[in-house]
């Protein structure tokens, strides 16, 4: 089901239709099919195109959750998707400026004739896969903080072995006092 509006935004009426026509049957659909009870939770968020009151089907229940828990609860919200649209953006440029210093094509002649779905989902594609593991760590780690790392230091390896030369170096030029040793200093 889909529908176009200027904002890019779910509208009430849209929303209504598509729990009527769409998510409630296919819910009750999968419950019958699965033989599990008729017993269904839509947890909805406070926007303005959710309304109030509904509760349209027996078998399902609507949740709401309270004001301003969008950015705790809903992650990629925050920060993934503002990433991944600058992402996308940045390879819809690449590619229109290839495509108009490599061809003969003007712009438009490339929008109206060559730019399609495909090439659409290729850039999605691409741009998704560009999204690093360090943004969707720092977008998960609010709502579920055991799911992720407590650091993660991308391409970077670190090894104890590595560093002792160079203390062994320190402390041999700043000159050794007490009765400490190399060995004591490396275990």
């Amino acid at each position: 089901m889909w529908r176009a509006n200027p904002k890019a935004w779910v509208t009430r009426q849209f929303f209504v239709q598509w729990v009527n026509l769409v998510f409630g049957p296919s819910v009750k659909k999968y419950l019958e099919e699965n033989n599990l009870p008729m017993q269904a939770l839509l947890v909805l968020d406070n926007a303005p195109a959710h309304p109030p009151n509904l509760e349209e089907f027996k078998f399902l229940k609507v949740l709401y959750l309270p004001p301003n828990t969008n950015p705790i609860l809903q992650p990629m919200d925050q920060q993934v998707i503002s990433n991944f649209k600058n992402l996308y953006t940045k390879h819809l440029f690449r590619r229109c400026f290839e495509v108009t210093e490599n061809t003969n094509l003007t712009l438009r002649e490339y929008w109206k004739d060559h730019f399609n779905i495909v090439v659409c989902l290729r850039m999605i594609d691409q741009a998704w896969l560009s999204v690093t593991t360090r943004t969707l760590t720092s977008a998960w780690k609010k709502l579920w903080p055991e799911s992720v790392a407590e650091r993660t230091f991308e391409g970077f390896s670190f090894s104890t072995h590595d560093c002792r030369p160079t203390l062994l170096g320190v402390r041999h030029h700043k000159g050794s006092r007490g009765k400490r040793t190399r060995q004591h200093l490396l275990n």
